[in-house]
């Protein structure tokens, strides 16, 4: 493909926007236009990013070589599936489909035709988890946090779906074994579904990861703690910094009438090329589609994502 790749975004809610924002920069890919239910909306983005607004998803499809897609998690294999069969490479916001049945069936489709499948697990392409996956070899434990103030515009889906599931993935692909079991709990506060949860992964290579996901605290807490035999690791998505905690010297010291303990650790900072990591998501599709690189993450691997956090919820509504 010497020309430029043709892309398309339908959907322009929230993360649309910002895919369109993003798309319309990339160097090796042309926004061609959009699409969304909303006319007045699809016209109003196509004018402020100068790109056409498309009548139809087909029309859009029919026009491009790939497509973005940021619709309603129950709308993602329909469209998905449509794109596909047409040829064109899918770019899908996370979860990739509603069911497993509906993952595999999408996965099966791209491998099929020969065509990128990605789904938009934009946390893959932080700078610091980018880095990290040079860094961990055998993870212990894993402690991830992933904590913030209520957010009314997602309505169709819970806190695992929503936010979880993005740790899920990165933990899956850090300890690399199946999980043996799991435990999870969680709580409604302010929406329909699961607004708080908590869940304990035991992987049968002995790892433990211990993941809590809220969006209902007055606070954003976005941190990853991984304990190695030798080396404790500490990550905070939002400033995108790794450092790495190695224990030097300890000892206990006896003075008259007290104990103290004493330790020194020595604390690596290592340097992270810290860039917008949905514009990171957009070149690694647009370089997988040009046959530049290989995907980060195949299409079995999403499914396995899909699959626990399933697991999950069904543990929470046992509970």
């Amino acid at each position: 493909m010497t020309n430029k790749v043709k892309i398309g975004v339908i959907g322009t809610g929230h993360m649309g926007q910002y895919h369109v924002n993003v798309a319309k920069t990339l160097s090796d890919a042309e926004l061609i236009g959009i699409y969304d239910s909303d006319s007045e909306r699809a016209s109003q983005m196509a004018e402020k990013h100068k790109t056409s607004a498309f009548s139809t998803v087909d029309d859009l499809i029919k026009h491009t070589d790939s497509v973005i897609i940021a619709v309603p998690t129950f709308l993602h294999h329909e469209i998905g599936k449509k794109a596909l069969l047409a040829g064109k490479h899918v770019l899908v916001e996370k979860p990739i489909a509603e069911t497993l049945e509906q993952a595999k069936e999408l996965v099966d489709l791209a491998s099929k035709n020969n065509l990128v499948l990605q789904v938009g697990h934009v946390e893959r392409f932080n700078g610091a988890v980018l880095e990290l996956g040079k860094i961990v070899t055998e993870p212990l434990l894993i402690e991830s946090r992933r904590l913030a103030p209520f957010n009314p515009r997602i309505k169709d889906v819970g806190v695992v779906l929503d936010m979880m599931i993005h740790d899920i993935d990165i933990v899956l692909n850090l300890v690399k074994s199946p999980v043996k079991y799991l435990s999870a709990v969680g709580t409604k506060v302010v929406s329909a579904h699961e607004d708080i949860a908590s869940v304990i992964l035991h992987f049968e290579n002995g790892a433990i990861a211990n993941i809590s996901a809220s969006r209902n605290t007055q606070s954003k807490i976005r941190t990853l703690n991984i304990t190695q035999k030798d080396v404790y690791i500490t990550l905070d998505f939002s400033d995108q910094e790794i450092e790495l905690h190695r224990q030097a010297t300890s000892d206990i010291l006896l003075r008259t009438g007290e104990i103290k303990y004493r330790q020194e650790s020595i604390v690596e900072k290592i340097f992270v090329h810290k860039d917008n990591p949905l514009k990171q998501e957009h070149e690694h599709f647009v370089k997988c589609i040009l046959k530049e690189t290989e995907p980060l993450v195949d299409g079995r691997s999403d499914i396995q994502t899909l699959e626990i956090a399933y697991r999950i919820l069904k543990e929470i509504h046992k509970n």
